[in-house]
């Protein structure tokens, strides 16, 4: 028998970047369930959609739900203040999806130095400072939900992803350590690992992808927000750590996540039956992105020399 969900019925759900893309599609899934749902992000036009959203699909009528405008990576002592608001005004936080973040794409080097601490500001520190504020009351109530919204480039670095890479990475490695420490206490940890997925935040991605990347990213198809976010629903209510859709995604997870702490005998079983002849298709898949960097980097070079000997005759017509 597989574990019986938790349940979010009258609950107080809190979900960060729940304005747009699969945050808001997690806090329409939280309402239909019966939650009550706080969506929290920075621009304050879009929550106001939000909430008029979630009223729409309301189904209970003791159900509240509100917004917050906040800069969840900045200053911890105001993240914790506000927090602190919305618990004594809909009650304890019961689950807490960090669905806030963002990227910025380019080669290592030439991503700005200010962008970079952008990127942690909002992918890492806006979840660490969520996540730090609700544990320890998890801890003592012996039950709660936590969900860490990590990425496929947090399993392998990929060309263009440097710095993007660097701060999924680190939710990954927090998502590992507070379930460790917290399964003890009831409190359950889930990481969604979201391929390419049909967001406006995947839309602004595209505008700073590197040729390479896009090339690199886009065999892989991009998946709907809606149809992520019912999965990240699924396996945190279930208590399952890892969350992550298609059979790519799979592979890459059970790849480069061997240590990652699957849950269940017959998933392990399968794990360690197929992870010896599948390693074949991460060497293929490394051979084949060289092969797509390679390409790029002799079409620029030529492309170079094209124009060098252009300019140069254009010179000697003068």
């Amino acid at each position: 028998m597989g574990k019986r969900p938790k349940s979010i019925v009258g609950r107080h759900v809190v979900i960060t970047g729940g304005s747009k893309g699969i945050g808001l599609c997690l806090a329409v899934e939280c309402a239909m369930k019966g939650a009550s749902v706080t969506v929290i992000a920075r621009d304050e036009k879009p929550l106001s959609g939000a909430v008029a959203l979630l009223e729409v699909v309301r189904q209970r009528p003791d159900q509240k739900f509100q917004y917050r405008s906040l800069d969840i990576g900045g200053d911890y002592e105001k993240v914790a203040s506000v927090l602190s608001e919305l618990e004594e005004s809909t009650g304890d936080i019961y689950a807490l999806i960090n669905c806030a973040g963002m990227a910025i794409c380019g080669v290592f080097e030439e991503v700005a130095v200010a962008d970079v601490h952008k990127l942690m500001n909002v992918n890492f520190f806006g979840s660490y400072n969520c996540t730090r504020y609700v544990l320890p009351k998890m801890k003592k109530a012996g039950d709660g939900i936590i969900v860490l919204t990590s990425s496929q480039a947090a399993m392998f670095g990929i060309y263009g992803y440097g710095p993007y890479s660097a701060s999924k990475y680190a939710l990954r490695a927090m998502a590992e350590t507070i379930a460790m420490e917290s399964r003890v206490y009831g409190v359950s940890v889930t990481l969604a690992l979201p391929c390419d997925t049909n967001t406006p935040g995947f839309e602004e991605e595209e505008k700073s992808k590197p040729r390479e990347t896009k090339i690199i990213s886009g065999g892989g198809g991009l998946l709907e927000p809606e149809v992520m976010a019912k999965a990240i629903l699924k396996d945190a209510l279930r208590g399952n750590f890892i969350s992550t859709v298609g059979v790519e995604s799979w592979l890459i997870t059970m790849l480069a996540g061997g240590l990652l702490p699957w849950d269940g005998f017959f998933t392990n079983l399968l794990h360690a039956l197929v992870i010896g002849p599948v390693r074949l298709f991460g060497y293929g898949l490394h051979k084949y992105f060289n092969s797509i960097i390679r390409k790029c980097a002799n079409e620029d070079a030529t492309k170079k020399i094209d124009n060098k000997e252009a300019n140069n005759a254009k010179d000697e017509t003068q």
